[in-house]
């Protein structure tokens, strides 16, 4: 009996053990917040190593690798990708936030002037008569038309009603006769210094102003802040959405900052951005209440003059990792292709004697980028004619070569030249590549304005338009991508990447392309590097902060018309899903 029990008692035990066994292996596993696997995983780390699966703890990456993460790790979320691509999210170097105004049209939604006409109709209907209708986005290449907006199509319209649409890339603008006649401009005003009137056979203004649009739009009332923090709110939301979830604001100022700590109390507000505009005061307050629903952002400040400068207590890389200072910039060198007055060093085509305008000269341009640098500024200049780009890296260099960095960044002071869309000389190719000058390229200009350069470039010019391979392979300079708002969806600026392709279909250069890891390098983890945040975002490794994006296709192998048409179906930022396509 005694023998019986103890049989028994041991049996039982075994029985107990065999039963715990699964608890303690399940128990064992390390617990963490959101896993996601059974996907392609492009990590695009040093590499640029494929895996199928990644576990997040908190709002960082914890471990990357195959399926053999669900036998390590335990989370009450799990996400089955099915077969789908996860990778970091995307990284826009310059963008400029355009939230709706309660007097703005969708003008960037209309495919004809027709279309535009119908919305200025009800849009004059809703306001009454007198009140400004305003706009952005429009494009003559979208229009069935295929032209600019004149003056009388406005007219036709809303003849009651001030009307000024800021065409898509800011560099011009279109008013109807209203408008004109609150700016005072007609056939006697003279041409604004860095701009242009538009002009018929008879010497009127036809409706387009180019680059000085604050000849008129300083008439326009500001709706305030207070109309304006909703709808930047909203804009920013819908960059997540595609893809985006970190962002360089281009636009930034320090106007609102206390007069004596770099502000003017209201006085010396940007024509161009007004004062309605999400300054670096609006953005701290934006993002204390809600920065974790939000893309991250980088902000650019608009060089406000050196004594102002001076007076501003911090400089670029001041803040944390939802909000921080970036470059000086985008205080233009010349206009854009949107003008068109970008600055060239040969006439346009079919224009003789006329190559653009610059904004600077020599000396005025040089005091800007040595105040700054003086400072311990990063430097972030607009330049998109290679003329442009040869007097802003002739600045640079000056000032790289004879003021030292008070931040400490001798050697790693990750200046760059915004938009690069002329392919300047080889010497100022080679200087840059000296002095370590990088460049925030849009790709997407070659898709968006091909008819634009088809029409105004020579045919070395216009092959070697947003030249990516030939600066970044042959001279070494460092790239990263991003879209000025032409558009903003990156899918788009990846196509034009690696196809060259406008619209049409005809290729633009074919030997400037890279290949599809090469531009999405250039999208995210080259972006994080831009504001030295190389070891918080853009890749996904473990350590990292979680911002991921899950696209519905396989952007190296997927037919290229897809990136012009896929969707993003999810958004993840800091491992929060904050988007998610229906």
């Amino acid at each position: 009996m005694a023998a019986s029990r103890l049989g028994k008692r041991v049996w039982g035990g075994l029985i107990a053990a065999a039963i715990a066994l699964p608890a303690a292996q399940a128990s064992a596993k390390e617990a963490v917040d959101l896993i996601l696997h059974h996907g392609q995983v492009i990590t695009v780390d040093r590499a640029f190593t494929l895996k199928t699966a990644v576990a997040v703890k908190g709002d960082r990456i914890v471990a990357v690798g195959g399926e053999e993460l669900l036998g390590a790790y335990s989370a009450p979320k799990v996400i089955d990708l099915a077969g789908r691509t996860l990778m970091p999210g995307f990284i826009d170097t310059h963008v400029h936030p355009k939230p709706v105004s309660p007097n703005d049209i969708a003008v960037e939604a209309a495919k004809s002037i027709s279309e535009v006409q119908a919305m200025l109709r009800a849009k004059a209907k809703e306001l009454g008569p007198g009140k400004w209708i305003t706009g952005y986005g429009w494009q003559e290449s979208n229009f069935a038309e295929k032209r600019n907006l004149s003056r009388a199509d406005l007219d036709a319209a809303a003849p009651g009603n001030p009307v000024a649409l800021l065409r898509a890339g800011s560099h011009s603008a279109a008013y109807n006769s209203a408008a004109f006649k609150i700016a005072k401009v007609d056939k006697l005003t003279p041409e604004p210094a860095t701009g242009l009137i538009e002009r018929d056979a008879n010497g009127e203004p036809s409706g387009i102003i180019r680059e000085r649009m604050d000849v008129v739009s300083k008439f326009i009332p500001d709706p305030g802040w207070e109309a304006m923090r909703g709808p930047t709110i909203t804009w920013l939301k819908e960059m997540l959405a595609l893809g985006i979830t970190s962002l360089h604001d281009a636009s930034g100022t320090i106007d609102d900052e206390p007069e004596g700590k770099g502000g003017s109390d209201g006085r010396d507000i940007d024509p161009m951005w007004g004062g309605s505009n999400m300054t670096w005061k609006r953005a701290r307050e934006i993002y204390a209440a809600m920065g974790g629903e939000l893309p991250r952002i980088t902000m650019y400040i608009i060089h406000p003059g050196a004594e102002r400068l001076r007076a501003f207590p911090y400089h670029t890389g001041f803040g944390d990792n939802r909000l921080r200072l970036g470059a000086i910039g985008e205080n233009a060198v010349d206009g854009g292709f949107t003008g068109p007055t970008a600055w060239l060093l040969a006439d346009y085509k079919g224009q003789p004697g006329f190559r653009g305008k610059g904004r600077f000269t020599d000396a005025e341009l040089q005091e800007l980028v040595d105040s700054a640098a003086k400072l311990g500024w990063q430097m972030g200049i607009h330049a998109i004619g290679d003329a442009a780009i040869v007097q802003t890296v002739r600045a640079y260099h000056n000032a790289l070569m004879t003021i030292p960095d008070p931040a400490h960044r001798p050697n790693d002071r990750r200046w760059f030249t915004d938009h690069f869309t002329i392919m300047p000389p080889e010497d100022t190719m080679a200087t840059m590549a000296q002095d370590h000058v990088m460049i925030a390229q849009q790709p997407n200009f070659l898709y968006n304005l091909d008819d634009r350069y088809s029409a105004l470039l020579d045919d070395w010019r216009l092959a070697h338009n947003n030249a990516i391979a030939t600066p970044a392979k042959k001279f070494g300079l460092f790239m990263a991508f991003s879209s000025d708002n032409l558009p903003i969806g990156p899918l788009t600026g990846l196509y034009a990447a690696v196809t060259r392709k406008g619209p049409s279909g005809a290729v633009r250069g074919a030997e400037e392309a890279v290949s599809r890891s090469e531009a999405i390098r250039m999208y995210t983890a080259n972006g994080a590097y831009l504001s030295w945040e190389e070891n918080e975002k853009g890749t996904l490794e473990p350590g990292k902060l979680a911002d991921m994006i899950v696209l519905p296709f396989d952007p190296l192998t997927a037919p290229e018309e897809t990136l012009l048409s896929a969707k993003v179906d999810m958004t993840f930022l800091g491992g929060k899903l904050v988007y998610q396509r229906k």
